[in-house]
């Protein structure tokens, strides 16, 4: 359905005011509320420590929009906050001012105020709001005890006895923080259609959301059952926690989802569910968004088990190119079970566009995920491998420059990669480290630094310190550069040569490298290990991409008789 209707309000909102000591009572009482389809609480700690310098300073910080209406007895959770709410008729849900009254509850909460970014103090002495200091002194003030007079008393009797000199600020502060009054627009509307267009339309203007942000508010369903249905954020933690990928952002779930559903992940999206608005045929007509999720969610692990099992991509920080990740979605959600040849020319694929980028397509993501979803086509895998495969015909090979490693950038993942197939080993018990061990150590990071450390952090020339050979890939483990190739220049006694000389070559190292290391040659020991290094990535990608080989189809896919008979006719 077309949320953007004309039917708008049946009454006009009502403008009214809050001192603020009346807004923090009501959060902190259940009465406000956060429905489902908002963002996630975005804000820093300098985000808050701004809010509340100009409430004092009496500057506006803008209006709330708040939904009146009835709701029932339930958990609400605000923030850092856990608060058992009951029913009420006249419920205020937060269409607008999440991040400014999440803040203010928070900070001003005993409990919210242990938290980061809501463990806020004022120095007196320095007359501003501050994070936590690190030392404590007796002109730091907590805003829990500032807000609340007889706990700011009874702190001046105590702990803040030394700091008396400083009341008058205080109490006047406190009194500005209290009586400050927050403007508010309140909306009276059952329709929750009207709240999310409003919702939508006044989050592209100025700092936008994001396209899944806003995608989540239009399609949130009603705000009864919400935590037990599928959400964007939900889905990724899921797949997360069963693949040990890591977590995907939600732009690139619901792209995903958008893919497997269409040939355009691109496209508008305001009318995903209604069929009759649809611009191309839907391709799987008359679906609802619960269920989308569900079937967006089991193909995106799919192609995430591709990439862990057949393309030698362990973890998300190592995906060259989300986009990639978006077309491999709609291809698994398709033919959830390929042939095994279609899966080696998927591999090719991958590789191929790795290697040459979104050059290809004409240097942008945005094509890139057009015209490769655009080729899958729903009924026939055969066909829709060999046009991914033929999309790269025209791509030039050239090898990645192991000269610029960066762990945010497709080369550095590329490396990466080729590293992670020699299956780094424990130099303790010679065994290789395993998929779990990286994840661990990787967590939820976007790139993978922490597993990547400097042999030289410092002086080598800038172009040098760039070098892949400057770097170390340590999956197992947190420890500089330093204690790493210590621990690597003593063969243990428990451990023989050949064991001992396939922990070296997991590293890209050899006993001769350790000894011109051991002597302080760093040049020798540089130049040996970039051209190591450079040898494997073209024996790693020489592997995966198979340039060499044909690329013909799954032998059970060719029509044996149809090709006797064009024998024959061209032998007559």
């Amino acid at each position: 359905m077309n949320l953007l209707t004309t039917s708008g309000f049946d009454t006009q909102p009502s403008a009214t005011t809050y001192e603020l000591e009346d807004l923090i009572s009501l959060a902190w009482r259940g009465h406000i509320r956060v429905p489902h389809f908002q963002r996630d609480f975005r804000w820093g700690t300098q985000d808050v420590i701004r809010l509340f310098d100009s409430i004092s300073k009496g500057y506006p910080i803008g209006n709330l929009l708040l939904w009146e209406r009835r709701s029932g007895p339930g958990p609400v959770t605000l923030g850092t906050l856990e608060i058992e709410a009951p029913a009420a008729d006249n419920a205020l849900w937060v269409v607008d001012g999440q991040q400014r009254i999440t803040s203010l509850a928070n900070a001003l909460h005993p409990a919210g105020n242990e938290h980061p970014p809501f463990a806020i103090y004022y120095d007196l002495a320095m007359r501003e709001f501050v994070a936590r200091p690190k030392v404590l002194e007796a002109a730091h003030i907590p805003l829990p005890v500032l807000f609340d007079l007889d706990r700011l008393l009874d702190w001046f009797s105590g702990v803040g006895q030394e700091s008396s000199e400083y009341f008058p600020e205080a109490r006047q502060v406190a009194k500005r923080l209290r009586q400050y009054k927050v403007p508010a627009y309140l909306v009276r509307q059952d329709d929750e259609r009207v709240l999310t267009d409003i919702f939508d339309r006044m989050n592209n203007y100025g700092k936008r959301l994001s396209r899944a942000e806003i995608f989540s508010a239009l399609f949130a369903g009603p705000e009864e059952d919400s935590a037990d249905r599928l959400s964007i954020p939900r889905i990724a933690e899921q797949v997360a926690a069963r693949s040990g990928f890591g977590t995907i952002d939600a732009n690139t779930v619901l792209h995903a989802i958008l893919a497997r559903r269409g040939p355009d992940p691109t496209r508008d999206i305001r009318s995903e569910f209604d069929d009759s608005s649809r611009r191309t045929a839907p391709e799987f007509p008359g679906e609802d968004r619960d269920t989308a999720y569900g079937q967006g969610e089991q193909a995106l692990a799919l192609a995430i088990s591709f990439l862990q099992e057949k393309a030698g991509v362990p973890h998300a920080s190592f995906l060259t190119y989300k986009a990639l990740l978006v077309v491999l979605t709609r291809f698994f959600a398709h033919f959830p079970n390929p042939r095994q040849r279609n899966l080696e020319l998927l591999r090719r694929t991958y590789w191929r566009v790795s290697v040459s980028g979104p050059a290809v397509f004409k240097g942008s993501f945005t094509q890139m995920s057009r015209i490769l979803c655009a080729v899958i086509k729903p009924g026939d895998e055969d066909a829709s491998v060999s046009g991914l495969i033929d999309s790269m015909a025209s791509a030039r090979r050239v090898m990645p420059n192991v000269e610029r490693f960066r762990t945010n950038e497709a080369t550095g993942k590329i490396i990466l990669c080729s590293w992670w197939a020699l299956r780094p080993r424990s130099p303790i018990t010679g065994s290789p480290y395993d998929a779990g061990e990286l994840t661990n150590l990787l967590g939820e990071q976007s790139t993978a630094a922490v597993s990547v450390q400097y042999v030289f952090p410092r002086g080598l020339d800038s172009r040098r310190q760039l070098w892949a050979a400057n770097r170390l890939f340590t999956p197992g483990q947190l420890e500089t550069g330093d204690a790493f190739l210590e621990r690597m220049a003593q063969q243990p006694m428990d451990l023989d040569d050949e064991v001992w000389d396939g922990i070296l070559a997991s590293y890209v190292l050899d006993r001769s490298m350790m000894d011109s290391l051991s002597r302080g040659e760093r040049d020798a020991f540089l130049v040996a290990r970039q051209k190591k290094a450079e040898d494997q990535l073209h024996k790693f990608l020489s592997q995966m991409a198979e340039w060499e080989y044909e690329d013909t189809p799954a032998l059970d896919s060719l029509d044996f008789d149809e090709l006797d008979g064009e024998e024959s006719d061209g032998s007559l």
